[in-house]
């Protein structure tokens, strides 16, 4: 077993203002993608110059905090929600979903495709290989702040969350950080660094995704007021990730089919 690293989850403290590693690990997130992105932008194939990337991580942004507090609540939290429809506006209770923070991003990449008079999916294969790097961050920060951690396991790496029990458990955001985060990119970069056909990036995404997220779930703790959603072993995480793997794959397929142009 290996101790976990009991970090101080506020990072700066100036009297009653406290901010949180979590916090900060969206703004690193932000920030790289927007670092990223002008790279990215200086590609003759881009949808957007580098003066616009700006624009599109604030509105990305908002859909992420948007869309993953409201998928939170509707996803994972529905019957609280219609017992105390306020309890959805408390972000400080904390509560963040993966899925709904996708589901804001490609809003407001519609939303800004539209404004740009360019089309959803060349924005969106723009923005998928900037993704994982807020993915990845978003982990650490709950490694840190010893939440959503595994299950209990006896593996040489196992550890003990304290917030958690006294079990040794898999450090599951550690899981998520190295596949959603590193492989992640690391896939989506290599595949993006030519021009692709249009939706193949995209497709990439969602199923690579998918299927590292599918796999973690297997080490990862459900909800305890979830638990599993059926045969003892299928999660929520795993239940929205599935269609993502299958939509992606089909999304793949269909656009080395048709060969779109990536411009």
């Amino acid at each position: 077993m290996i101790q976990y690293p009991q970090i101080d989850p506020v990072a700066i403290a100036l009297g009653p203002l406290k901010v949180h590693w979590y916090g900060l690990m969206y703004l690193v997130g932000f920030a790289g993608a927007w670092w990223l992105g002008t790279k990215r932008a200086q590609r003759p194939d881009s949808p957007l110059k580098p003066e616009q990337v700006g624009d599109l991580i604030f509105y990305a942004a908002m859909g992420v905090i948007l869309g993953g507090r409201f998928g939170y609540v509707f996803f994972y939290n529905f019957d609280r929600f219609l017992e105390e429809p306020l309890w959805a506006l408390k972000v400080w209770e904390g509560g963040m979903s993966f899925h709904g923070g996708l589901i804001g991003v490609l809003c407001a990449a519609l939303w800004y495709a539209k404004r740009l008079n360019t089309t959803f999916f060349q924005l969106t294969d723009f923005v998928a290989p900037l993704v994982p790097v807020g993915l990845g961050a978003g982990r650490i920060g709950n490694f840190i702040g010893g939440e959503l951690w595994g299950r209990v396991t006896d593996v040489p790496w196992a550890m003990v969350f304290p917030r958690a029990d006294s079990f040794a458990r898999h450090p599951s955001q550690l899981y998520q950080f190295a596949l959603e985060g590193v492989a992640l990119f690391c896939i989506l970069w290599w595949y993006s660094a030519k021009p692709r056909p249009r939706i193949a990036v995209s497709g990439m995404f969602l199923t690579c995704y998918g299927a590292f997220r599918f796999i973690v779930e297997f080490t990862r703790q459900p909800d305890e007021h979830l638990g599993f959603i059926a045969w003892d072993w299928l999660t929520m995480g795993q239940l929205l990730s599935l269609p993502m793997v299958l939509v992606g794959v089909g999304m793949i397929t269909y656009a080395h089919k048709q060969k779109a142009p990536a411009v």
